[in-house]
């Protein structure tokens, strides 16, 4: 059987949509909050705890999303939560109380869980599930640019703009540039279908036996939920924290390299990782996050060590949105991928969901380093979990017409 390819220009509009999607509704947050703390009349800490509480409805949500992605087509989806994107920016600028406030930010993390990786991934698994594993790494190496863009963008525009204006250009964006984009990948989408009557979709087959695929199922979400609770809470607060160790306006520009250092993680496992198995993967970019945190937890304020931290952890954040991909494949096939990708996401952005708001009570009360090296440790629990996963996935993928 020949083997079809995903085009270029479905994983670029992709990878175009995420940074936008990624800039606008989960990296800019963190520039913003201080702004809306002041405009709402909050604490900082309370602002992180409404954005904790948005996490964790978006968790709930992410499996009736990855649901409804394998019975209309992740796509469609991607349309209608590019839509939602602007329509619940534009409420969060608008929003006159407090409570309309949080209302608006619940439903905005609804929207980026139709819109962010977990869409992105299945509407590439639904396009060619063979060669999605190596489009993922394509897509994630372009949409770790995200955060290298966005934070110097909202730190810049908030010397001209409210956080409420600042919101109102975020959703022209996701407009009038990301909807457009995924109503094409959607007609794509539905002219392969049709040619498929012709010619069948290959499907992949999962590495894990039918009778262990529960277990598996458990081990990789509790891992993959650790490591997102780890990245969620240093993600939210990168340069706040940073500036709050001594760092000053230099904060900014160290936290900027954590997009470079996604990328080149991605760029190095594209040219040179083909022969790391997914359960591999999952273990090096468990290692490198704890690695980083536990650097910046001895360091404190030093240069180098900051460097270091956003470095370590960029890298490890990079191989862990490829192995998000790339294990539910591996360990589970591509039949009913949205639905398998979907209760992983729910865990790991439930779990993830307090991580903000405690992580923020945690530097308050105990101090940035305890903070920090307490999320190690929930990363150290993420390695072991991760480790085995990848001993009990022996049997390589196969693949079936």
């Amino acid at each position: 059987m020949r083997e079809t390819r995903i085009p270029a220009g479905i994983v670029s509009a992709l990878g175009l949509t995420q940074i936008i999607g990624y800039g606008t509704l989960y990296y800019s947050f963190s520039i913003l909050a201080p702004g809306m703390a002041a405009d709402l009349g909050l604490s900082l800490e309370w602002v992180f705890g409404i954005f904790s509480i948005s996490l964790f409805v978006g968790g709930l949500s992410a499996t009736f999303i990855g649901r409804h992605m394998d019975r209309v087509g992740a796509a469609s989806v991607m349309t209608a939560g590019s839509a939602l994107s602007a329509a619940t920016l534009v409420l969060c600028a608008w929003s006159p109380s407090v409570a309309v406030f949080a209302l608006a930010i619940v439903f905005l993390e609804v929207a980026s869980g139709m819109v962010q990786y977990q869409a992105a991934f299945a509407a590439l698994v639904e396009s060619d599930p063979k060669t999605a594993a190596r489009s993922i790494t394509y897509l994630t190496l372009i949409a770790g640019f995200a955060s290298t863009i966005f934070w110097p963008i909202s730190a810049a525009l908030t010397g001209y703009l409210s956080w409420r204006e600042i919101y109102l250009v975020f959703a022209a964006l996701n407009l009038l540039v990301c909807m457009p984009l995924h109503v094409w990948i959607m007609r794509v989408g539905r002219l392969a279908s049709k040619a498929q009557v012709v010619r069948p979709r290959e499907v992949v087959a999962g590495a894990l036996e039918p009778e262990t695929r529960r277990r598996g199922m458990l081990l990789v979400s509790m891992a993959f939920a650790l490591l997102g609770f780890t990245l969620a809470a240093i993600l939210a607060h990168m340069v706040p924290m940073l500036t709050a160790l001594g760092l000053g306006t230099a904060a900014v520009v160290i936290g900027a390299l954590f997009g470079p250092a996604q990328v080149l993680s991605r760029l190095i496992n594209m040219i040179f990782g083909t022969s790391l198995s997914p359960p591999a993967l999952a273990i090096l970019s468990a290692v490198l996050i704890v690695a980083g945190v536990t650097i910046l937890g001895i360091s404190g304020g030093s240069l180098p060590g900051a460097v270091a931290f956003v470095v370590c952890l960029g890298l490890g954040s990079g191989i862990n949105s490829i192995a998000q991909g790339s294990l539910p494949l591996y360990l589970f096939g591509s039949e009913g991928y949205g639905a398998i990708t979907g209760r992983m996401a729910a865990a790991r952005l439930a779990v993830g969901a307090a991580a903000p708001f405690v992580f923020s009570t945690a530097m308050e009360n105990l101090g940035i380093g305890v903070a920090l090296f307490a999320n190690a440790l929930l990363g150290v629990l993420g390695i072991l979990l991760f480790v085995a996963v990848a001993t009990s996935s022996r049997r390589p993928v196969t693949a079936t017409n």
